[in-house]
C-alpha cells in the first residue's frame, strides 16, 4: 500500500467510523413523529432554535448524557424541532409547546414528561431516564 492510499483509507475510516457509533438526532419534518410513534418507538422532542442560549445549554447536557450512557441513543428516537421553522406547525400547536427550549417525551398516545427552559443535568437526566424506561419496557 502506498502512502497516498494509506492516508485516503485512514481519512475514510476516521470519517465513517463515528457515524456507526452514534445515531444522530433526526431533524423534524411533518409526519416524522407520527411515523416513529406508529413504529412503537419512544420519541424525545427537542424544540430549539440555533440562536437560543438555553437550547444550547440543554443540548450540551443531552449530548453529555448520551456519551455517558449509549443506551439512550440505542433506545430513544431523538428529534430536533427547529422553532423558527415549526413554531406554528400542527405538532407544536397540538402539544401546546409554549416556547423554544422545550423538551418532550412521547410514547404511543401519551406524553410522558416535559421540561420547559430547564438546563439542569439532573432534571434532563430524569426525563431521559423516563424515555429510556418506556423504550425498554
Amino acid at each position: 500500500m502506498n502512502r497516498r492510499d494509506f492516508f485516503l483509507l485512514t481519512a475514510a475510516v476516521s470519517t465513517v467510523a463515528p457515524l456507526g457509533v452514534w445515531a444522530a438526532a433526526m431533524d423534524y419534518t411533518p409526519g416524522l413523529v407520527e411515523k416513529e410513534l406508529a413504529a412503537g418507538k419512544t420519541v424525545f422532542l427537542d424544540f430549539k432554535a440555533s440562536w437560543c442560549s438555553t437550547c444550547a445549554a440543554q443540548e450540551r447536557v443531552i449530548n453529555a448524557l448520551k456519551a455517558e450512557n449509549p443506551a439512550y441513543e440505542q433506545a430513544i428516537s431523538f428529534i430536533n424541532v427547529d422553532w423558527d421553522a415549526y413554531s406554528k406547525d400542527a405538532l407544536t400547536t397540538g402539544l401546546n409547546i409554549p416556547r423554544r427550549s422545550t423538551l418532550v417525551v412521547l410514547k404511543g398516545d401519551a406524553e410522558l414528561g416535559r421540561i420547559v427552559a430547564g438546563t439542569g443535568k439532573d432534571e434532563i437526566k430524569a426525563l431521559m431516564d423516563v424515555a429510556l424506561g418506556a423504550a425498554t419496557a
